[in-house]
């Protein structure tokens, strides 16, 4: 199995334990079997190669991200790196070309494309094959994973199947909605679109050529600054007519907050803290100061060398704003 992870964001959502530089993906914060603590991305490989030991995995990420990932996964890791930030389909597009012209993969091929973050066990992996077959099958062009949605969410695009079997050929496209309109999605059977595709290597080059002009990586490396920025949805699963979707009814979270994160995490301590007294806290020490929490509830304490969170964990959600004026303002001091 071929797969490229799709390894971005900035990390400001969980703040001050990530940053632009260090994602949200690389905290350690998920216990193996062993004891040890391993990170979001550490997590994803180890699932991957439990399914299948031969798999060829590509991380798709901008350069600051390279030592983390050879920290992290070793030093012989395959990445592909995007000079600039232009949005999904040119990172994809630039990948795979990765793989056919520096890995030297077979155009025939088959590639699974998916976020290196989300939180998910041994199930979506072997999903993660069948999609990957069912794409070198040839049957259709593009081959998406449906999440089964638990609620309805206004975080994530929505996938109509024409059908309610395992695979289905797709009926719509529907972007992020209010929770109104998704419940009415969910009502015709729409599954969470969660940027997990496969499809054969040749297939996207083919589609990188005719969109952008470049045929080899070499050409698209060197240009990649002046691509448009554009998402793989926009410019190639919407417009595609020989498409499938796989539903996936396992677990899947996107990890992107401190009350989804301390929702999966296997203690409410990590690092030097102690509560007493609590009822719903989580705390999140990276320091070697010791932390004590008393009488709270429904509150996630983090504390880094970069600053101290103490907030409301539904409240944790909005926590963006006010560390992009952090930032501004320690950029300023600088």
């Amino acid at each position: 199995m071929n797969v490229i992870l799709l390894s971005g964001g900035s990390g400001r959502r969980l703040w001050p334990l990530s940053d632009d530089i260090r994602s949200k993906q690389f905290l350690p914060v998920f216990r193996r079997e062993d004891g040890a603590y391993e990170s979001m991305v550490q997590r994803m490989f180890r699932g991957i190669r439990q399914v299948d030991e031969n798999a060829q995995i590509t991380v798709a990420t901008a350069d600051f991200q390279v030592p983390l990932l050879k920290q992290q996964l070793g030093e012989e890791v395959s990445i592909s790196i995007e000079p600039c930030r232009r949005d999904t389909f040119p990172a994809i597009a630039l990948a795979t070309m990765y793989l056919r012209d520096i890995r030297g993969i077979s155009e025939d091929e088959a590639v699974v494309v998916c976020p290196v973050d989300p939180f998910v066990e041994r199930d979506y992996f072997e999903t993660l094959q069948k999609l990957s077959e069912r794409a070198a099958m040839g049957d259709a062009n593009l081959v998406l994973m449906g999440m089964e949605p638990d609620h309805p969410s206004e975080k994530f695009g929505y996938v109509i199947p024409e059908t309610g079997d395992e695979i289905s050929s797709v009926s719509a496209f529907k972007e992020k909605p209010d929770t109104k309109t998704a419940e009415d999605y969910i009502q015709k059977g729409a599954l969470w679109n969660g940027g997990v595709f496969a499809y054969r290597i040749g297939y996207v080059c083919e589609k990188a050529r005719e969109l952008t002009g470049y045929a080899n990586y070499d050409e698209m490396f060197e240009n990649y600054e002046k691509m448009k920025k554009i998402s793989f949805d926009y410019a190639v699963a919407e417009q595609e007519k020989k498409i499938e979707i796989l539903r996936f009814g396992g677990v899947w979270k996107d990890l992107g907050t401190f009350n989804a994160l301390t929702e999966v995490l296997p203690a409410i301590a990590l690092g030097q803290a102690m509560t007493d007294g609590c009822e719903n806290v989580h705390v999140l020490n990276e320091t070697q100061l010791p932390v004590l929490v008393m009488g709270l509830k429904d509150v996630v304490v983090a504390l880094s060398k970069d600053g101290l969170l103490v907030a409301d964990k539904e409240a944790s959600a909005g926590i963006k704003p006010f560390v992009d004026r952090i930032m501004d303002e320690k950029g300023e001091q600088k």
